[in-house]
C-alpha cells in the first residue's frame, strides 16, 4: 500500500466507508471586477460542480440499476434481447462511468498541480481484456458480480464476451500494458500514446495440415465500450509536400493532410483513486468526402482519399517487404508521434511559459526504435512552428527524450532509406542531415582521421541506398538510454554502441517487471488466496516484495497441499480449454510443460520440437515397464509467426506433424502429448501460464533482451529450463539463493556464442548426437511434414547454417530436460522449490521497475490524488482537464 493513499476505492467495497467523499470542494469564481455575464457564468459552474460532486453509488441495488438502464437508454435494448453480450456491455459502461469519474479528477488534480508528466510513447498496447481489471483495480469485483447474478447473469461468463483488443504481438506491447498500470498504482502523472489500429496483426487459425492461417482480427466489430472518442481532440498530420524558405528559417508545406482523432481509454490504478490515460490515435481524412469527384461520377475518386488516410491506422505492423509496406510504417510512426508531441505542447502551453522549460514538465519515453522520428518532428515544431532556435531547440529535445532499447538483434534496429525519407517527410530529412552534421563534427574534432569512427558513430549509414539509423538518432537525441535487463543493458553498451558509451552517453539499466495485479491477482485466483492466508494480509498486490513471507511456511505441509491443488485446479482448466479448441485430451496429472511467445528462430521453438521428438523416439524403443516409470509431460507451444517470415511459419508446420504422429500413436498414450494452442493473446496467457509446472525460455545466449513472460510463470509457481539469457540471469539469482537449483540452465554463454558459431562454420566442431541425428533424419524423411517444410528446417540445422546454435546447445538442453524428470519425480521438493521461487520474485514487479524509471530518468513524483483535493477554480482550465 502506498503510505499518501487514505479511504481509497477498496475501503469503500470493504464497507469501511460508508458513503462517497466529495469528488472536489466547490468555490466561487466571482471577484468584484466580474461583469454579470461572468458571475452568471460562475453560478452555473458552481451548480454544475455542486451536481457532480459524488462519486456513484456502489451497492448492489445501484450497480443493478445503472446496468439495466445502459441496457435500456444506452443500448437500447428490452429485457426481451438482453443477453451476455448485451449484459457485457451494460457492465463494462457501468464501470466506466466510474473509471471517468476519477479520470476526470485525477486529470484535473494533475492540471492543478501543474506536475510534470511523462508520455509512454509505443507502437503497442497489449491491454487484454478491460473488465475483470478494472473491476479488481478499483475494488467492487464482488458488488458487481453479485449484482449480476441477482438478475440472472454469471460473472464469468459475461466477462468472457470480451474481445481482446488488437493493440499489440509480444512483449513489447505487454509491458507498455504492464507499465501503465504500475504507473496508475503508483499514483505518477503519466499518458501513454499509441494508434487505435482498427486491425490487429492478424488472427491466427491452423489449417488441417498445421499451416498458421492469418485471417483479419478485426477486434471492433462490435465496438469498444472502455474507449471515448474525442472529435475535438485532433491534428493535422502532413506527409511529402516540399521545403519553402520564409527567410527567417523554413516551412514545410504542399502534400497531403490527415486528421488525427483522439480515442481516450481509463487505466485505474489497484487501490487508488488515481486513474490514468490511453490515448490512441485514429486516421482520418482531412477532406472527408470529395463532392465535386460524386458529382463528375468518379464514385471511387470521391472517398479514396478517405480510405488511403484511414489505412494509417488500420493494421498493426504492415507487411513492410514491399516498398509500400515500407511507407506505411514509417506513416504509422510519424502520425502518432506527431500528434502526441502537438498534444504534449498544446497542454504545456496553457501556463504562459518559455519553451525551453519543456523538459521540466515534460518527459518522453521511446518504447523502442518506433517512435525515435518524435525526436525530429518536436526539433521541427520547436523551430518551425514556434521560432525557436537550433541550439535551445536540441538542448531542449535532448532533456525531454530517453529511450528504451529492447534488442540486440542488427536487423531488429530500424533504418529508413534516405530516399523514402525525404520523399515522405522532406523537412525532417533535413533536420536529420543537420543532426549528424553537427554531431560528426564534434566526434571529428576530438578523433581526427578516425573514419572508422564517423562510421559507426553516423545516424546516416553510407551505402546504397543510404539508411537513417534511427537507433543512432534516438540514442544522440535522448538523455538516457536503458536495456531492460542486467545482461542485455550491458550488451547495449559494449556491443550496439561501444563508441558512444565511451563518449559518455548514458545509458543505464531497467530491468523488467510484470503486473502482479494482472498476472497473479487476477491470471490466478486460487494461488492469490493462498499467498493473502498465509502472510496474512493481500498488500503483496501493490507490494510483491511481501510475498516473500511464504518462505516461512515452505516445510509446511498444509501450505504444500494448498499450493499443489490450485496448481491441479488450473492444469485441469487449461485442459477443458485444450480439449475444446483443439481436440486433444491431455491429463492434468501430467507435467505441463510450456513455450508461448512469438515464433522467432532465436528463441528457439525448433529445439524445444527437436527434444519433443528426441523424447518420442526413446519412450518407443521402452518396454511397458520402462514407460511405467517415465514422467507423463503435455507440451504446449503458443505464438504468431510474422506473415512474411516463412521459416517461423516452416516451424509451426513442424510442431503440428510432430503433434499429429505423437499424439495418435496409442504406444505413447497419455505419457506424451503436444498442443499447439492457436491465436496466443493476453486472455489465453491468464489460462495458459497458471498452469505451468515449467517453462521453456531458450533462446541463444545474448539474443534475448529480457522477457517478460518468464516472470509470469515463476510468479505463478512454476519453474524455469533455460538459457543463461536476458532477465533468466537475474530471476535465478534471486530465486537460487539457497543454493538448490531451481532453474534448469543449459547452454552456452553469451561470450561463447561468437566462437562457437564459427567453429560450426568452418568444420571446426562438428555436434555428434545419435538423438539429434535420428530427429533431422526423420524431419528430413518427411515423418512429420512435407518436403516443402522437412526441406528448409533440415537445412536450417547443417552445420554451416547453425546460427542460432540449435544443435550445438541440444545435449545439453536434453541434459537440463531429464534433471527436470527427476526433480519432477520428488513432488515434495519440487513443490517446495515453486513456493520459494514464488516468494523471491519481488524484484520482477513492474512496480519496482516503474519507481526506478521515476528516479533516475524522467524526474517525476508521486501525485496521489485524494477526494476534496481539486477546486475547479478555473472554469476554462476545468473545460480542458478532459483533453
Amino acid at each position: 500500500m502506498q503510505g499518501k493513499r487514505t479511504r481509497s476505492f477498496q475501503d469503500l467495497a470493504a464497507g469501511k466507508v460508508s458513503a462517497p467523499e466529495p469528488r472536489y470542494s466547490v468555490t466561487g469564481h466571482t471577484t468584484p471586477q466580474e461583469s454579470v455575464n461572468s458571475e452568471a457564468d460562475a453560478k452555473r459552474s458552481n451548480l454544475l460542480a455542486s451536481l457532480m460532486s459524488q462519486y456513484l453509488a456502489r451497492d448492489v441495488p445501484a450497480i443493478q440499476r445503472q446496468i439495466v438502464g445502459h441496457v435500456e437508454y444506452t443500448l437500447a435494448r428490452t429485457r426481451y434481447n438482453f443477453d451476455d453480450f448485451g449484459a457485457y456491455q451494460a457492465t463494462a459502461l457501468s464501470v466506466r462511468d466510474r473509471l471517468i469519474e476519477s479520470w476526470n479528477d485525477t486529470q484535473q488534480f494533475f492540471t492543478e498541480r501543474d506536475v510534470k508528466r511523462v508520455y509512454y510513447l509505443s507502437l503497442e498496447f497489449l491491454m487484454g481484456r478491460y473488465l475483470t481489471n478494472a473491476l479488481m483495480n478499483v475494488g467492487i469485483n464482488t458488488q458487481f458480480a453479485e449484482a449480476l447474478q441477482g438478475i440472472g447473469y454469471d460473472m464469468e461468463r459475461v466477462a468472457d464476451q470480451e474481445r481482446d483488443p488488437g493493440l499489440g504481438n509480444g512483449g513489447l506491447g505487454r509491458l507498455a500494458a504492464c507499465f501503465m498500470d504500475s504507473l496508475a498504482t503508483l499514483n505518477y502523472p503519466a499518458w501513454g500514446y499509441g494508434i487505435r489500429y482498427k486491425y490487429g496483426m492478424f488472427f491466427q487459425k491452423l489449417d488441417p495440415e498445421g499451416h498458421q492461417l492469418e485471417m483479419p482480427d478485426y477486434w471492433l466489430t462490435h465496438g469498444n465500450p472502455w474507449e471515448i472518442e474525442r472529435l475535438d481532440v485532433t491534428y493535422p498530420i502532413r506527409f511529402y509536400g516540399h521545403v519553402e524558405s520564409t527567410g527567417e528559417g523554413f516551412k514545410w508545406v504542399g502534400g497531403e493532410v490527415v486528421r488525427a482523432v483522439a480515442y481516450d481509454s481509463p487505466i485505474p490504478g489497484y487501490d487508488t483513486y488515481n486513474t490514468l490515460n490511453l490515448r490512441l490515435w485514429s486516421a482520418q481524412p482531412a477532406k472527408e468526402f470529395d463532392l465535386g469527384s460524386f458529382s463528375r461520377g468518379d464514385y471511387y475518386g470521391a472517398v479514396a482519399t478517405k480510405e488511403e488516410s484511414e489505412k494509417i491506422s488500420s493494421v498493426l505492423y504492415p507487411n513492410d517487404s514491399t516498398d509500400g509496406g515500407k511507407e506505411l510504417r514509417l506513416k504509422q510512426q510519424f502520425f502518432f508521434v506527431s500528434a502526441t508531441l502537438q498534444d504534449a505542447l498544446r497542454r504545456f502551453l496553457k501556463h504562459d511559459r518559455p519553451l525551453t522549460e519543456l523538459p521540466t514538465k515534460v518527459a518522453v519515453q521511446l518504447n523502442d526504435t518506433h517512435p525515435t522520428i518524435g525526436i525530429v518532428e518536436l526539433m521541427r515544431l520547436l523551430m518551425d512552428v514556434h521560432g525557436l532556435g537550433w541550439t535551445a531547440s536540441w538542448e531542449t529535445v535532448r532533456k525531454v527524450f530517453s529511450y528504451t532499447n529492447h534488442t540486440v538483434l542488427p536487423e531488429a534496429l530500424e533504418k529508413w532509406s534516405v530516399g523514402l525519407m525525404e520523399k515522405l517527410l522532406p523537412r525532417h530529412m533535413q533536420i536529420i542531415f543537420e543532426i549528424n552534421r553537427r554531431h560528426l563534427a564534434t566526434i571529428a574534432s576530438k578523433y581526427p582521421g578516425d573514419g572508422g569512427k564517423l562510421q559507426r558513430m553516423s545516424i546516416i549509414e553510407d551505402g546504397y541506398p543510404k539508411m537513417v539509423r534511427m537507433a543512432n538518432l534516438a540514442v544522440v537525441g535522448s538523455h538516457t538510454v536503458n536495456g531492460v535487463a542486467a545482461i542485455h543493458s550491458g550488451l547495449v553498451a559494449t556491443r550496439l554502441f561501444p563508441d558512444f558509451a565511451a563518449e559518455g552517453y548514458r545509458i543505464v539499466n531497467m530491468t523488467n517487471g510484470v503486473t502482479p495485479r494482472r498476472w497473479v491477482q487476477q491470471a490466478n485466483p486460487a494461488l492469490s488466496d493462498i499467498i493473502s492466508r498465509w502472510i496474512e494480509t493481500d498488500e503483496w498486490v501493490s507490494n510483491f516484495e511481501l510475498a516473500r513471507g511464504l518462505e516461512s511456511y515452505v516445510n509446511n505441509a498444509d501450505l504444500q497441499r494448498e499450493f499443489t491443488d490450485a496448481k491441479k485446479a488450473n492444469k485441469e482448466r487449461l485442459a477443458a480449454v485444450i480439449k475444446s479448441t483443439c481436440g486433444i485430451e491431455v491429463s492434468a496429472d501430467a507435467l505441463f510443460d510450456i513455450q508461448i511467445k512469438r515464433i522467432h528462430e532465436y528463441k528457439r521453438q525448433l529445439l524445444n520440437i527437436l527434444g519433443v521428438i528426441a523424447r518420442y523416439n526413446s519412450l518407443k524403443r521402452m518396454s511397458p515397464e520402462e514407460r511405467a516409470k517415465q514422467v507423463p509431460r503435455v507440451v504446449i507451444f503458443g505464438g504468431k509467426a510474422a506473415a512474411a517470415y516463412t521459416q517461423a511459419k516452416h516451424i509451426i508446420r513442424l510442431i503440428n506433424g510432430v503433434g499429429k504422429v505423437v499424439n495418435n500413436d496409442a504406444d505413447i498414450g497419455d505419457l506424451l502429448k503436444v498442443v499447439y494452442m492457436a491465436n496466443y493473446c493476453v486472455s489465453l496467457a491468464e489460462v495458459i501460464i497458471p498452469a505451468n509446472d515449467i517453462s521453456e525460455h531458450i533462446s541463444t545466449a545474448g539474443m534475448e533482451a529480457s522477457g517478460t513472460s518468464n516472470m509470469k510463470f515463476v510468479m505463478n509457481g512454476g519453474l524455469i529450463i533455460g538459457t543463461m539469457d536476458g532477465a533468466n540471469i537475474e530471476i535465478r539469482e534471486e530465486t537460487e539463493k539457497d543454493g538448490e537449483e531451481h532453474m534448469f540452465v543449459f547452454g552456452l554463454l553469451t561470450p561463447d556464442v561468437d566462437g562457437a558459431r564459427e567453429a560450426l562454420k568452418f568444420g571446426e566442431q562438428k555436434v555428434q548426437d545419435g538423438r539429434l541425428e535420428e530427429a533431422i533424419s526423420q524431419i528430413s524423411a518427411n515423418k512429420f511434414c512435407g518436403p516443402e517444410t522437412s526441406g528448409p528446417i533440415a537445412s536450417a540445422l547443417q552445420p554451416y547454417n547453425d546460427y542460432y546454435l540449435v544443435t550445438r546447445d541440444f545435449a545439453s538442453y536434453m541434459d537440463a530436460q531429464d534433471r527436470v524428470d527427476a526433480s519432477y519425480k520428488d513432488q515434495t521438493e519440487w513443490v517446495k522449490k515453486c513456493i520459494l521461487s514464488v516468494a523471491r520474485m519481488g524484484k520482477f514487479s513492474s512496480d519496482r521497475t516503474i519507481r526506478e524509471y521515476a528516479e533516475k530518468i524522467w524526474d517525476i513524483e508521486q501525485t496521489p490524488f485524494t477526494p476534496g483535493s481539486i477546486s475547479y477554480k478555473d472554469p476554462a482550465s476545468a473545460k480542458e482537464n478532459g483533453k
